[in-house]
């Protein structure tokens, strides 16, 4: 069992960059599918990214492909965002499903991280 913790929100305006760190509590996320959800005030949680083992390719949602980036190490998993806009505006999480192939579905992912909140201003 892993506990994804993630770091690295904040406030930031629109065109700006922000990275999202993640990393297991305990153990690492090695044989897990990673992936970044997010979920905004009366919305529903939704999938931006995920990605394999390292080396692998990923899956992006078409309102973040081309300005967020997962990133994957043996340590831990990132999200660079750039180019924010207000509609990202959002708490994201780190999830980890037991999977030897991509999933998107969210009832796939088993662990979740605590969440960290993504504002961008206008």
């Amino acid at each position: 069992q892993v506990q994804p913790v993630e770091s690295g929100g904040g406030l930031v305006q629109a065109g700006g960059s922000l990275r999202l760190s993640c990393a297991p509590s305990a153990r690492t996320f090695a044989g897990y599918i990673m992936a970044w959800f997010r979920q905004a005030p009366g919305k529903e949680r939704e999938l931006v990214a995920a990605r394999g083992w390292i080396g692998s390719t990923g899956y992006y949602a078409g309102s973040v492909k081309g300005r967020f980036t997962m990133f994957r190490d043996y340590a831990k998993v990132d999200l660079q965002m750039n180019g924010l806009k207000p509609e990202d505006t959002a708490v994201y999480y780190c999830a980890a499903a037991r999977s030897s192939t991509l999933v998107t579905s969210r009832a796939a992912y088993e662990y979740w991280g605590q969440g960290t909140q993504v504002t961008v201003s206008s």
